[in-house]
């Protein structure tokens, strides 16, 4: 028998010498493996074999629990491609198989920074931040992950865990915070619990509560108003809403969000504030020369008419109307109101028939109108009159035989307009703040 040439022994050594250094298949895995709720990093379409099937027995051996064999295959096919971010993504678990979630994290963010929609990988730093009990990034990153693929229930369910986890966690510290007036605290905890839970508009009434004790109105409406938009039917954000907004004077935003408060829960907003914004609403509405009377330094007749035709409306339908003819007034802007004022015999024209809506008004004029208010309302409550009739009232510049007397005489005896250092100063012009309190006190007599 022939021996082998030279050549031929030494072309078998160097095959028997490249197949010893040739990567070895990893042994089938037996039984369950040891990690089957790592998401495999799946390569892009068009990744280069070689780095597929390293990437492919990496997973195996991790599988196996065998976390070296697995961390070379992978590390070898970065040295192949150091953008190949599925092997980066494979290391990150082999991380996480470790224990070591911190260095797990740094590799799946590497594997991001190269595709930042890489599934295995947001589904993988998600796992390393709840080992670092990050849970609310935790969560972000689980959401983003579930938002690339909507049919991993298994990942919803635990978002859903998550984001109740986080909530009242958060819900925690910002109720400590906030009970120890630490707002910018409480503030970051409740926006905190937002990302979270952003359909739960509780979580944006709170914020806002919070946001208003801390000096912020504006950002607190915000939330207020986004509270709303998510449930329609939140009686307390409504209420807030209208008391921010009347602060602002924004009388008509704050009428209909406290009525729509009111239409909810009757007990967020008490009557008397829904009818005091209802009255400055309506204000509103009222000639610009209305709204101008408080400022004017001298009120005339037309004014006063007004005012006492619109704030004292109900007063002056007790009286019983007449008949009677004037002629100045057509086109006047007060022209309504003189009309009921002087046909309830409160204010009358003068005898030509003219009304005169522009002559000055002076205290002794305003004083015999303010008598026959007065003289409405005691008829409604006699005890009030019984009270006037008995005060002692002395007007310096009055004598009690002046023809005006017996109406200045009421006027300070019910309290209606009060005399300065004794003296009533029957000829002095009446101005328009003046006027405007005047009406006030007997509004407050004429309630019920």
């Amino acid at each position: 028998m022939r021996k082998p040439s030279f050549l031929l022994c030494l072309c078998l050594s160097a095959l028997a010498l490249v197949v010893s250094c040739a990567p070895k298949a990893p042994p089938a895995v037996v039984g369950a493996p040891k990690h089957p709720d790592f998401m495999f990093p799946a390569a892009p379409a068009g990744a280069v074999a070689a780095q597929v099937a390293r990437l492919d027995r990496g997973w195996q051996y991790l599988q196996l629990g065998d976390t070296g064999n697995a961390e070379r295959e992978f590390s070898a096919a970065i040295k192949q491609q150091a953008a190949f971010y599925p092997a980066e993504a494979a290391l990150a678990y082999a991380s996480l198989a470790r224990g070591n979630e911190a260095e797990a994290l740094t590799r799946f963010d590497r594997a991001l920074a190269v595709e930042a929609s890489y599934l295995p990988a947001l589904v993988g730093r998600g796992r390393a931040l709840l080992g670092l009990d990050r849970v609310g990034d935790a969560l972000v990153s689980f959401e983003a992950a579930l938002a690339e693929d909507g049919s991993l229930t298994d990942l919803k369910s635990r978002i859903d865990v998550l984001r109740f986890r986080v909530t009242q966690d958060m819900l925690g510290r910002a109720q400590a915070a906030s009970d120890g007036q630490r707002w910018d605290e409480a503030k970051a905890a409740y926006q905190q619990a937002i990302a979270a839970s952003p359909d739960s508009s509780f979580l944006y009434r709170d914020l806002a509560s919070v946001e208003q004790k801390a000096g912020d109105p504006a950002a607190a409406l915000e939330n207020y108003r986004k509270a709303v938009d998510l449930d329609a039917g939140d009686a307390r954000s409504w209420a807030a809403i209208g008391r921010l907004l009347e602060t602002n004077d924004d009388v008509v935003g704050a009428l209909s969000a406290y009525e729509r408060a009111r239409a909810i829960d009757l007990a967020e907003v008490p009557e008397p504030v829904l009818a005091r914004v209802r009255a400055r609403a309506a204000l509103l509405k009222l000639p610009a020369e209305y709204q101008a009377i408080p400022g004017s330094l001298g009120v005339a007749r037309g004014d006063i008419a007004a005012l006492i035709g619109i704030r004292l409306d109900a007063l002056v339908a007790r009286a019983k109307p007449r008949q009677l003819i004037i002629t100045d007034i057509r086109g006047h802007w007060a022209q309504q109101w003189i009309n009921l004022v002087a046909r309830a015999g409160i204010m009358e024209p003068l005898p030509n028939y003219e009304f005169q809506p522009r002559l000055r008004v002076r205290r002794g004029e305003l004083a015999l109108t303010v008598s026959r208010l007065l003289g409405l309302i005691g008829a409604a409550k006699p005890e009030l009159q019984k009270k006037w009739q008995a005060a002692k009232v002395v007007v310096a510049d009055v004598p009690a035989g002046h023809l005006s007397y017996p109406s200045v005489w009421q006027a300070v005896a019910a309290g209606v307009m009060p005399l300065a250092n004794g003296n009533f100063e029957l000829l002095r012009n009446v101005s328009g703040a003046e006027a405007s309190e005047i009406i006030g006190r007997i509004e407050a007599l004429a309630r019920p």
